[in-house]
């Protein structure tokens, strides 16, 4: 997966918009104002993921392009590298379910809203 289909596919998300608050380098994705992703846009590309911690775990001992979020709570983030060696279908559903946990935790207005568009 490379920037754009990984910006493709989380753009196609429901609710997600995406800024570069930090620098011209790094591209954040959120729903509803809460980031669920983030991805470098110099260099090998790799992209950090909220997951649930048991979870996050697991898919670091599993794969070695898997590893605590750089730069974020270690326990709920995952930096994955996007060099072919965590296969993309586990990349979507990675995304999927980071997109999910934090829409998961908005308040009832903000779901309300989400749940309103397209």
């Amino acid at each position: 997966m490379n920037i754009e289909e990984f910006r493709t596919y989380c753009l196609a998300k429901k609710g997600t918009s995406e800024s570069l608050p930090f620098d011209e380098n790094t591209l954040v994705f959120k729903v509803m104002d809460k980031m669920f992703s983030l991805g470098n846009l110099e260099g090998p590309l790799s992209v950090n993921l909220k997951c649930d911690p048991e979870k996050a775990i697991e898919l670091r001992e599993e794969y070695d392009g898997i590893n605590p979020g750089y730069h974020m709570n270690k326990k709920h983030w995952n930096t994955v590298e996007m060099d072919g060696s965590v296969p993309l279908d586990l990349v979507k559903e990675m995304i999927d379910h980071s997109y999910d946990l934090v829409a998961s935790k908005l308040t009832g207005k903000q779901k309300e809203e989400l749940s309103n568009l397209y």
